[in-house]
């Protein structure tokens, strides 16, 4: 996530102990500039800002995927900075343009592909209605090695999985919550807002999932459920909210998260995030 003071300022600084826990717990790989980073509502030098310094806070300790997006022009610069950094990836952001042509976004990836200069490139597919050929015809750009599937339809990734090479990654992109149904039809791994605040469940159910039990991986889900109900609450505006609720309840406030984005939390969703993070047996640092 990407921390704020009290002047709306961006503080990189305060990630350094979210990162050591996620580094420590052994969280696979990060993200700087992802949608729980608050990608979409950062200026341009802001983005370019939290990638340089997340960078030398991560310190190659693990892989780090520069997330990058909106215009195309932005897009590549952003992935020229996240190489610069000494980012091990770029994944792109769904293109928010409203007049989005397949082949047009073919173009847009071609082109992010070629300022990244090597870097491999990590698909972030958030609408499927694209279709199945159009995914398959961004997998085969050279650079692009996975695909973040961040969409609830089991079905259309499983197509989109047959209808690519078998060497293309594919991540469930929709949190803990969602990934034993899309393991089930071939992806592995998933991103988590949670790692943010309790690194050591999100790599406890990722073991479970890769050892095949599902009641394990179920129950540990289980245990971490109310974190992802509230962060669905008001059309997904309390995504980034949560995080930060429960970061600021542990003892690291990382400060607000900004409109259009639900804040502060409601009293019942404070409540349900206060419960949870006690029950965990999570407490103030």
């Amino acid at each position: 996530m990407t921390p704020f003071d009290g002047n709306d300022n961006i503080r990189p600084d305060l990630l350094a102990p979210i990162i050591d826990g996620a580094i420590v717990a052994g969280v696979h790989v990060l993200v700087s500039n992802g949608n729980t980073g608050e990608f979409s509502g950062l200026t341009m030098d802001e983005a370019l800002e939290m990638v340089r310094k997340t960078a030398e806070l991560v310190d190659r300790r693990a892989p780090l995927i520069g997330g990058v997006g909106r215009s195309v022009r932005e897009a590549c610069q952003l992935a020229r900075t996240s190489k610069e950094s000494g980012c091990d990836a770029i994944m792109v952001h769904q293109a928010p343009d409203p007049f989005v042509a397949p082949r047009g976004l073919k173009d847009y990836v071609s082109r992010i592909a070629d300022a990244a200069d090597g870097l491999p490139l990590v698909l972030y597919i958030r609408n499927d209605a694209m279709g199945t050929n159009a995914i398959a015809e961004l997998c085969a750009i050279p650079s692009v090695i996975g695909v973040k599937w961040a969409t609830p339809n089991p079905q259309k990734l499983a197509e989109a999985m047959r209808a690519c090479d078998p060497s293309i990654m594919w991540v469930g992109g929709l949190a803990e919550t969602w990934a034993p149904a899309l393991y089930a039809v071939g992806a592995r791994g998933f991103t988590s807002g949670l790692i943010n605040v309790w690194p050591q469940r999100s790599v406890e159910i990722h073991h479970a999932l890769e050892q095949q039990d599902y009641s394990k991986a179920r129950e540990l889900i289980e245990g971490m459920r109310a974190f992802e109900e509230v962060r669905a609450e008001e059309m997904g505006g309390a995504n980034v909210s949560g995080v930060k609720a429960a970061l600021k309840l542990l003892g690291n406030d990382c400060g607000h998260a900004r409109p259009p984005a639900a804040w502060p939390l409601t009293r019942n969703q404070s409540e349900k995030i206060a419960s949870l993070l006690s029950s965990a047996g999570l407490h103030p640092a």
